[in-house]
């Protein structure tokens, strides 16, 4: 995929990141997911994110599922390299390591831990969008990283740095893609990071969905998002009525615990997950394959 033609549009997986019995991570099985999913629809791969498990990842792990990825979708569809660290310097780093790796755009990450004012973060962000030549995204989860760029700074942002193209909005609040549309109007790509959203998300502006449900299933995630992007209003609603007990599941702590499970049960994934994670036990287990059994009873033909 030519660096130039990053197009942030469309259903975007936040791939999660699958490991082997010994926990290794399984590149035979990432390689086949990630063309399932591109063949069902989706406009490219974001890998390393959250639902990536990219916390619980070493560097030399990270640009190895990079070039994995990039050989398997085969200029088919672009990879997303997710760029979050503990320190600005191994940021940079990574990102340097995703260009070389033949990846197409970044996701760019506050740190991990460190949250402080828009000073300091955008002090981080600066180096890592100065770092390549790629198409970037800025990725805003303030409920997960304490950090929250507002609509204002990314703007500022914006102006700064011609390659930074795209924002994944996950602070759940819908009146922030208003907000950014308002401000930027087309200068950057809107994308919905939070699934049970993606429907207000759409109607208010946006035109991409980094989602995580996508790992399972695909060909209703890409439905439900194409006809929100139509205006298809009863399809839309008899989709997302059906789909949205699942989504939910990406809103809360174990949401990888609860999407890799889904993706076991419905056969395309395994459960596994690095610890500190666990694997879901108990009345957290049974409420999940309760929702997904009565998803799958009722499942509807796309």
């Amino acid at each position: 995929m030519k660096k130039d033609t990053m197009k942030w549009r469309g259903v975007i997986p936040a791939m999660t990141t699958t490991f082997k019995s010994d926990y290794r991570v399984d590149h035979a099985a990432m390689a086949k997911h990630a063309q399932w999913l591109v063949q069902n629809g989706c406009t490219g791969i974001v890998a390393l994110g959250s639902l990536g498990e990219s916390a619980t990842l070493r560097f030399d792990e990270k640009v190895a599922i990079l070039k994995n990825l990039v050989t398997a979708l085969n200029d088919k569809a672009p990879v997303v390299a997710g760029i979050a660290s503990l320190s600005t310097m191994e940021a940079v780093e990574l990102a340097k390591a995703a260009a070389d790796a033949g990846c197409s755009g970044l996701m760019v990450l506050p740190p991990y831990v460190y949250s402080s004012d828009w000073r300091e973060m955008k002090s981080h962000l600066q180096p890592v969008l100065r770092a390549t030549k790629l198409s970037c995204m800025l990725y805003n989860n303030p409920v997960s990283y304490k950090t929250d760029f507002l609509p204002e700074q990314i703007k500022e942002l914006a102006a700064e740095h011609a390659n930074l193209h795209a924002v994944k909005e996950s602070s759940a609040d819908v009146r922030r893609v208003t907000a950014l549309k308002a401000l930027c109007g087309e200068r950057l790509a809107l994308f919905v990071g939070v699934d049970d959203l993606i429907v207000e998300g759409v109607r208010a502006g946006a035109v991409g969905w980094i989602a995580g449900l996508v790992n399972a299933f695909p060909r209703e995630s890409v439905a439900l998002f194409n006809y929100a992007m139509r205006g298809e209003t009863k399809k839309v609603e008899a989709l997302y009525n059906w789909f949205l007990p699942l989504l939910r599941m990406d809103t809360v702590l174990k949401f990888v615990q609860l999407i890799k499970l889904v993706q076991q049960e419905v056969g395309h994934g395994h459960e596994r997950v690095r610890a500190p994670r666990c694997v879901l036990t108990g009345p957290e287990r049974k409420a999940a394959l309760d929702t997904l059994r009565v998803a799958l009873k009722n499942r509807p033909k796309i």
